[in-house]
């Protein structure tokens, strides 16, 4: 009898172990470089940009995302009826009432301000990570993998980003071959207000990897080119972003200015989709194959 209330004791002991380890915190080193105690096991998850959402989902843990940014809306993989915040002024109280083990934020969320947004939510002990907004396409790996570290999917993570090499060696083999490289504007705001990208961002590492060249590779990050600067470069393409205004490829078109742009006279508008060109994640690859059929159509269909 002693032995089996023994025994008994023993297992109980071995579970509560169990249990009390498998909430053990694990110290890790957000992608913007801070130390964070977040638990072993996540199961409750607050996303405040598409991009993490997106990984998220990818990962497929978006079923653990109990709030996220109203940009997530329509995000597949993730519960429709989930709870959705504007975290350019997030409600931190509501954020903690959700009692959350992880809020994953992005570096637009500090967007304007020196100030952490979500101070107030960490200081209630519920941990926040950072995942800056990634300039180049390795910076995309690195935010797959940490995200998956976190959310103990590493397998998984290692498949995707396997996935993406793939894809981008695929079309990169194909531009390697191209000595004709054509000169691409890309959109990614409307006149009168113009917004491109200069090089130090993945659309222009996208630009490259499909064998053409930025008509402003050589100004830094995003910008605001003036209509004047783009009729100058003379674009033999011109890929447009923007999906917010009635047949931007016609729009673009019809400008006063442009009608002698090679690309407008040659009909090389286009129109690449907005969230997968925009977001940083695994699917910057359907961007990418927009882009390469759209700049080399011979090349990329065959």
């Amino acid at each position: 009898m002693k032995k089996k209330l023994l025994s008994l004791l023993l297992c109980v002991v071995m579970l509560f172990t169990v249990a009390c380890s498998s909430n053990k915190e694990q110290s890790v080193t957000d992608r913007e470089g801070n130390k964070v105690e977040i638990p072993a096991n996540i199961e409750k998850i607050v996303s405040t940009a598409p991009s993490n959402t997106e990984i998220l989902a990818g990962l497929g843990v978006g079923d653990k995302i109990v709030c996220m940014d109203t940009y997530s809306e329509g995000i597949e993989g993730v519960n429709k009826d989930v709870k959705k915040m504007d975290f350019t002024s997030p409600d931190a109280e509501a954020i903690i009432e959700l009692e959350p083990d992880i809020v994953i934020a992005s570096g637009y969320n500090k967007s304007g301000s020196s100030d952490d947004p979500f101070k107030s939510i960490s200081d209630a002990g519920i941990p926040v990570v950072y995942i800056p907004s990634s300039e180049s396409i390795d910076g995309i790996y690195k935010d797959i993998e940490f995200i998956a570290s976190i959310v103990k999917e590493d397998s998984k993570g290692e498949e995707i980003v396997s996935n993406m090499k793939s894809e981008i060696e695929k079309i990169s083999k194909v531009g390697k071959t191209i000595k004709d490289k054509k000169k691409v504007y890309i959109e990614i705001g409307p006149a009168p207000n113009l917004y491109s990208i200069g090089n130090s961002t993945f659309l222009n590492e996208m630009v490259e990897i499909i064998g053409a060249e930025n008509i402003f590779k050589n100004q830094k990050s995003w910008i605001s080119p003036t209509e004047e600067s783009v009729i100058d470069a003379n674009p033999d393409v011109i890929l447009t972003t923007v999906n917010y205004v009635e047949n931007p490829v016609n729009e673009i078109k019809s400008r006063e200015g442009w009608e002698n742009i090679k690309a407008v006279k040659n009909n090389e508008v286009y129109y690449i989709d907005a969230d997968s060109s925009s977001r940083p994640t695994q699917n910057i690859i359907k961007a990418l194959k927009e882009m390469a059929k759209a700049t080399y159509p011979d090349e990329y269909d065959k």
